[in-house]
């Protein structure tokens, strides 16, 4: 840890491992892009030995979030290429996801899937954070639907990086009602059991959030 870089101070239930803490202290930018991350210091701030707080270490190198600095571990940079290739990732497992609701989702899993959709109907749409909790909702009951815990489990780690990027293509002008037409269409074709379609929607309605991400860049840039 640099001399000159403060140990901050963690939010957070104590009951939380050293690794949970560590993890939702980057997701939340507490330790932003860069930030260096060594033993002692993780030990110290969550109360626990070397020991775990290597542990949590390792693991956050394995999920991605920390990489090697030329002086040790660091949280890992931001940067478009890689929001990009987790589009790329997303875009596959979100339309296999539909496609594997369509065949196998329950009658629960159809009122589920339905109430949150209209749930995101009902909110904000100048309320960028409900959009986007809404939004993830909807997309978690179709995940419940493909009743397949390898995915689902796949699709939450990818969620944990995207939580990395906070910024959601949700507000960009006439994007949420757009996507509200796309989640009514994947709803219908995963409720009458068409696994193609469902796939194709939500492949569809990805790839837009990925073209919204390279236009707003594109924009920034000029």
């Amino acid at each position: 840890m640099a001399k000159d870089q403060k140990t901050p101070r963690l939010n957070g239930v104590s009951k939380l491992t050293p690794y949970e803490r560590i993890r939702d202290a980057i997701l939340e930018g507490t330790f932003p892009p860069g930030a260096q991350l060594v033993e002692v210091m993780i030990a110290e701030i969550c109360g626990v030995s070397r020991t775990p707080a290597r542990e949590a270490l390792t693991r956050l190198e394995q999920d991605g979030l920390v990489e090697r600095g030329p002086r040790g571990l660091i949280v890992r940079e931001r940067s478009p290429e890689q929001i990009l290739d987790i589009y790329e990732t997303r875009v596959v497992l979100e339309a296999t996801a539909a496609k594997v609701a369509a065949d196998r989702h329950t009658d629960l899993d159809k009122v589920r899937i339905t109430r949150f959709m209209e749930a995101c109907e009902q909110v904000d749409s100048a309320d960028p954070t409900a959009m986007a909790a809404a939004n993830s909702h909807y997309h978690e009951s179709v995940w419940e639907a493909s009743r397949n815990v390898a995915l689902i489990d796949l699709l939450n780690r990818l969620r944990m990086h995207l939580a990395r990027y906070p910024e959601t293509t949700l507000s960009y002008p006439g994007r949420w009602a757009e996507a509200l037409q796309e989640h009514r269409a994947i709803t219908e074709a995963i409720i009458a059991r068409d696994p193609a379609a469902a796939a194709a929607l939500t492949e569809q309605h990805f790839e837009r959030a990925r073209e919204i991400r390279l236009e707003s860049w594109a924009s920034e840039l000029h």
